[in-house]
C-alpha cells in the first residue's frame, strides 16, 4: 500500500486491510488541494470502504474530501429505468455527504473526463473498483493519465476477487472453501471517520443538480422506450428500509420459503447491489444478527456471498463473459453438437418480448420483468431454460438472453447478471445426464416441475394483477 497507507495496524482496523491496490506509481501531490474519490461503483456512504479510505487520507493530509461523479450520456445499453433508479441513488449521495461536509460534484462527462477535470487539483484521487471490462479501462485510464496517484479500494464484494482466489473458478464448489478461509477477517464493521475539514465551501459547480433526477431523465442521453418502475425507489435510504422489512419478516424462513415464485420471501435488494447502493457487507452483518434459525441465515449468506462472489471472479477472469463463448468447454460443446435438433416452437425475439407464447409460466415470469424491472430467482432459471429451447441456435439464445437481461433488469448490466446468465448455458454447473435434445447435457427445467414443486398458478394470478 506503500505512500497512501496511513498505517498498516490503522489500516486493518478500518477494514481496509488488503482491498487496497495502488494504480500508478504517481506520486501524492504536496500542493493538492483536496483527496477526492472518483465515486461510480459504490454510489453510497455508508459500509462504503472506498469513502473510508479517502477521509482517513484526508484526515492525515489535513485537506478536506471531495467526491466526483461523472454522469454521461448514453452508458451501454442503459435505459430510463437504469437512469431513474440510479439517479434517485445519487440524490440521497449529495443528501448525506452534505451532511459529512463533503462536497459531491456531478458532471455531464464520461466517468474517465470527470474523474480527470478534478484530479488536477487533487493530491490523490481513490476510486472503487469495477468489475466489467469497461470499467476496468476506465480506471486504468484514468490511471495512467492522472497527474496524482490514484488508488482503488475494493467495497462491492465481501471477500475481495484476488484474495479469494488467483484464478477462474468452475463452480461454487470450488470457491465456497476458499471464501470461507478469508471470510472473518472481512465480515467485520467498517470502522467509519468524519471527515476533520469540510468542502462545501470549495468552488467547484457540478453540472447536473442530483436533487432533481426527473428533470435530468428528462433532458440525459440513454435509450427510451423502457419506462422506470414504480416497484422500486433506488437509493441507500430505500434499501436500508428493504433490508430492515427483510430481516425482520421473511429471513425466518428463507430456506424453504425462497424458492416460491408466487411468495415474497426475497429481499428484492439485488438492484441495490447493483449499484452500489447498499454494501454486501453490510447485509452479511446484518444476517449474522438476527435471531433466525441457522439453515435460513446460512442459505441466505451462500448467495449473497458464495454464488455472488462466484460471478464477479467469473467476469473478473473471464474476458468473453458477456457472450456464448464465456462457456466452459464442455456446455459449448453440448450445446453446438445439438444445434440441428428439432426445436417444438420457435419464437422471434419480438414474440418473447411481448410474452407471446403458448407457455403461460414464462409469459407471467417475462411480463414481471417488463413490469417491474425484476423476476422471481427461480423463474430466472425457468425463463431462459426456455429461451434455450425455442431458438434457432444456442448463440441465438444466449444473445436473446442478454438483451432481455440487460434491457430491462433493475439488476442487469452487472457481474452477477452476466454470472445468472452463463449458468443457464451451463456455466458454474456440471453435466447432466441422460442427454436430451436440444439441450445435450445442459440442465433442463420443464413445466411440469414448476406445477409439482410449487403455486405456479397463483404466481400467474400476482404478475396478472400488477
Amino acid at each position: 500500500m506503500g505512500a497512501y497507507d496511513c498505517g498498516m495496524a490503522e489500516t486493518v482496523a478500518a477494514g481496509l486491510a488488503n482491498r487496497v491496490h495502488i494504480l500508478n506509481n504517481k506520486p501524492v501531490r504536496p500542493t493538492g488541494q483536496y483527496v477526492l474519490y472518483w465515486m461510480q461503483q459504490s454510489q453510497r456512504t455508508v459500509c462504503n470502504h472506498a469513502l473510508e479510505g479517502a477521509v482517513r487520507k484526508a484526515n492525515e493530509l489535513k485537506l478536506p474530501v471531495v467526491v466526483v461523479f461523472g454522469l454521461m450520456d448514453n452508458y451501454p445499453e442503459a435505459t430510463e429505468r437504469h437512469y431513474s433508479f440510479m439517479l434517485e441513488g445519487l440524490r440521497d449521495v449529495r443528501a448525506t455527504l452534505e451532511e459529512l461536509g463533503i462536497k459531491f460534484v456531478v458532471l455531464h462527462a464520461t466517468p474517465v473526463e470527470a474523474a480527470l477535470r478534478l484530479a488536477g487539483d487533487a493530491a490523490v484521487m481513490v476510486a472503487d473498483r469495477g468489475y466489467l471490462r469497461h470499467l476496468r479501462a476506465w480506471r486504468d485510464e484514468v490511471a495512467d493519465k492522472a497527474t496524482c496517484r490514484v488508488v482503488e479500494i475494493e467495497t462491492d464484494v465481501v471477500v475481495p476477487v484476488e484474495v479469494a482466489t488467483d484464478k477462474s473458478e468452475i463452480g461454487a464448489r470450488t470457491l465456497r472453501p476458499r471464501i470461507h478461509r478469508q471470510w472473518d477477517s472481512y465480515i467485520v464493521p467498517l470502522r467509519e471517520t468524519k471527515p476533520k475539514q469540510s468542502s462545501l465551501h470549495l468552488k467547484i459547480k457540478s453540472d447536473w443538480d442530483v436533487s432533481k433526477p426527473e428533470k435530468i431523465l428528462a433532458e440525459i442521453g440513454c435509450i427510451r422506450g423502457v419506462k422506470p418502475t414504480a416497484h422500486f425507489t433506488g437509493g441507500q435510504v430505500a434499501a436500508e428500509g428493504l433490508l430492515k422489512a427483510f430481516i425482520t419478516a421473511k429471513l425466518a424462513g428463507y430456506g424453504e420459503g425462497r424458492n416460491e415464485p408466487a411468495g415474497d420471501q426475497s429481499s428484492r435488494l439485488s438492484p441495490y447491489l447493483q449499484y452500489g447502493h447498499i454494501s454486501p457487507l453490510t447485509m452479511v452483518l446484518a444476517a449474522r444478527a438476527a435471531n433466525v434459525p441457522d439453515a435460513d441465515r446460512d442459505v441466505f449468506i451462500e448467495e449473497l456471498v458464495v454464488r455472488r462472489e462466484l460471478a464477479h471472479n467469473f467476469c473478473w477472469f473471464n474476458p468473453k463473459y458477456d457472450s456464448f463463448e464465456c462457456l466452459q468447454n464442455w456446455a459449448k460443446q453440448s450445446l453446438v453438437k445439438h444445434t440441428a435438433d428439432n426445436r417444438p416452437v420457435l419464437y422471434t425475439r419480438d414474440q418473447l418480448e411481448k410474452a407471446a407464447t403458448h407457455d403461460p409460466y414464462w409469459n407471467a415470469a417475462q411480463l414481471e420483468m417488463v413490469k417491474t424491472g425484476f423476476m422471481h430467482n427461480y423463474m430466472r432459471m425457468y425463463w431462459g431454460k426456455k429461451i434455450l429451447e425455442w431458438s434457432a441456435t444456442p448463440q441465438e439464445a444466449y444473445a436473446t438472453t442478454l438483451y432481455f437481461n440487460n434491457r430491462y433488469f433493475l439488476d442487469g448490466l452487472n457481474a452477477n447478471s452476466y454470472g445468472n446468465v452463463a449458468w443457464i448455458y451451463g456455466q458454474h454447473d456440471r453435466p447432466w445426464g441422460p442427454e436430451r435434445p436440444i439441450f445435450g447435457l445442459i440442465r433442463y427445467m420443464n413445466a411440469a416441475g414448476l406445477e409439482r414443486k410449487f403455486e405456479i398458478d397463483d404466481y400467474v394470478k400476482k404478475v396478472a394483477a400488477l
